[in-house]
């Protein structure tokens, strides 16, 4: 599975790690962010272009929070990420949002949390079905 990665100055040091982890578990990463971007906006729109132009099958994005990401992210058109900072949600934004991307906060996650969520997210489908019904009253709404 093809997954990208992009981190601004502060979500740098925790996308290296999630980056070196992903290698040994034998996914192939596109890091958008080889240099720290100097605002999440940069790295989160770099990231999101990856992903819609079909390029990635999944996203994580990194700043000190997660949120400046998500909300610059979902900003496009067709993108769905979700700030997460625990298991649970990882997986479940995925299978029921068809979240497109995750944004992690290196501020609140540590490194074996952020390991754990994105082992989630990335082994978890999107259900589609009556959860549709939701991203495409989203999608009318931008």
């Amino acid at each position: 599975m093809k997954v990208v990665l992009g981190a601004d100055k502060d979500g740098f040091a925790l996308k290296e790690k999630v980056k070196s982890y992903l290698q040994k578990h034998d996914y192939d990463v596109i890091d958008v962010t080889p240099e720290p971007a100097a605002d999440f906006v940069d790295s989160s729109l770099a990231v999101t272009d990856q992903v819609l132009s079909g390029k990635a099958h999944k996203a994580v994005m990194f700043d000190r929070y997660g949120v400046g990401s998500m909300m610059a992210s979902n900003k496009v058109k067709g993108m769905v990420t979700a700030n997460v900072t625990e298991e649970n949600t990882a997986h479940m934004t995925a299978m029921h949002n068809g979240a497109k991307a995750i944004a992690l906060g290196s501020g609140i996650i540590a490194e074996d949390l952020a390991y754990s969520i994105v082992q989630h997210y990335l082994d978890t489908e999107y259900a589609g079905g009556r959860h549709q019904i939701r991203l495409d009253m989203l999608e009318k709404m931008i």
